[in-house]
């Protein structure tokens, strides 16, 4: 079984000894799923959130690098159902995107922002995630919230999905941006917030703009009773070869540069280039970026 001195990953880092332990879990716990292991880590080594819950998501994932890597081999992943599939993105009939809605937004307010929390609403955002966003639906990584967002008049109509999870760990242009040290960063970067996923599904006008200051109004309260943290600051990226931006734009996000193309999972740099994006940040408070600086309230 391969050694590994020390691991750095999202955000903290593991020493020789803990991954020992980890490695010690893993072949002495069986009989037990990934995700009972990935609970058992985090209570093992404190690894948890501001409001006390555990990291088991990010756990999850440290779990299947130090396997890719060699280090310990896991219990395959548990099917579902009677024929040992299971559908990912279920077949929900609806509408979208082929809406007939049109005119000015005004037309259709008060907008209902419905975060999404019980199986149904997790069933249709992914369904409408996963046809009809460029990038489909994969699960974030990290925290997330995810919101559908709803027009009750001629009829009620979903026009929007909106996701937020963990940020990008590192980019050169927002980290200049904000001018934080090594270890500034290290201890702030969970109050930075991605806009991860924004799919808009009816031709209303002024509708994206709208959707966005809706659910950053929402983000705030709910991102602090889910994940005990504060959110300072929002930021996203744009695939210009497909998209101007223009609703992050007109909704007066600030454009820093661009990203490396690397991608959050290419440690290894092999993919430099390769899906440059434009870096866009929206700021939650009026001193967001001291505080994110230096600390403080």
């Amino acid at each position: 079984m391969l050694r590994i001195k020390q691991q750095t990953f999202c955000g903290r880092e593991f020493t020789g000894k803990e991954i020992s332990l980890i490695q010690e879990v893993v072949d002495t716990c069986g009989g037990i799923s990934r995700r009972e292991l990935a609970h058992t880590v985090c209570e093992l080594l404190e690894w948890k959130r501001p409001n006390d819950r555990l990291k088991a998501r990010e756990c999850s994932d440290l779990l299947e690098l130090l396997e890719s890597k060699g280090a310990l081999t896991l219990p395959e992943k548990k099917r579902k159902g009677k024929t040992g599939t299971q559908k990912i993105v279920p077949e929900i009939p609806c509408r979208q995107p082929g809406s007939i809605l049109s005119g000015s937004v005004e037309e259709f307010t008060p907008l209902e922002i419905q975060r999404v929390q019980n199986r149904d609403q997790r069933n249709l955002f992914k369904e409408l995630i996963g046809r009809y966003h460029y990038l489909g639906y994969a699960m974030p990584y990290g925290a997330r919230l995810q919101y559908l967002v709803y027009v009750n008049r001629p009829h009620r109509e979903v026009v929007g999905c909106v996701q937020f999870s963990s940020p990008a760990w590192r980019m050169r242009a927002r980290d200049k941006w904000i001018g934080w040290t090594e270890e500034r960063r290290k201890v702030a970067l969970q109050q930075v917030v991605n806009n991860s996923r924004f799919l808009i599904l009816a031709r209303i006008q002024n509708l994206a703009s709208m959707i966005l200051s809706c659910t950053l109004r929402e983000l705030r309260g709910d991102w602090e009773r889910q994940y005990g943290l504060k959110p300072l600051l929002v930021e996203t990226l744009v695939d210009r070869q497909r998209f101007h931006g223009g609703c992050y734009l007109a909704s007066n996000w600030t454009e820093l540069g661009k990203t490396t193309g690397r991608g959050r999972m290419d440690r290894g740099n092999k993919r430099h280039g390769a899906q440059v994006k434009t870096i866009l940040v929206y700021p939650l408070v009026k001193n967001a970026i001291h505080r994110l600086r230096e600390g403080g309230k």
